[in-house]
């Protein structure tokens, strides 16, 4: 073998094994947050549309997603609180996507009418991203 060869086929293999690491990483993550939360992250992006949540807030990923009224939505799982004022745990996060105004009264975030099934979903998607 020439010796570009050798190179080139390193090359190669160490840009495969690296994209492996990287989608290794959003998978973990989506394993994680569908085990926390019991939802699934892949039915989130059709609930952030239908209940305009994207009006308000930045989401990756959402067409049209681009409100800057509160915070971006993606990575939630970073972050200490909710809104600020919840620590940031799967219970937590759950009741705030349910009733914000019940965990800070005067937010600007209104009761979203979202149900227990659909919430978990939402939560999947936020912490897998």
């Amino acid at each position: 073998m020439t010796r570009w060869r050798i190179i080139l086929t390193a090359t190669v293999v160490l840009i495969m094994g690296a994209g492996a690491i990287w989608l290794s990483r959003d998978s973990r993550d989506e394993r994680v947050a569908r085990a926390l939360t019991g939802g699934d992250p892949e039915r989130a992006p059709a609930l952030l549309t239908r209940y305009g949540c994207g009006g308000c807030h930045t989401i990756p990923g959402v067409p049209g997603a681009d409100g800057r009224v509160g915070p971006p939505l993606g990575g939630l799982k970073g972050r200490v609180y909710i809104a600020g004022v919840l620590p940031n745990t799967t219970e937590n996060l759950l009741q705030w996507l349910r009733d914000p105004p019940a965990h800070a009264p005067g937010t600007a975030m209104p009761p979203t009418g979202i149900n227990e099934a659909e919430a978990r979903d939402v939560a999947a998607w936020l912490y897998a991203h």
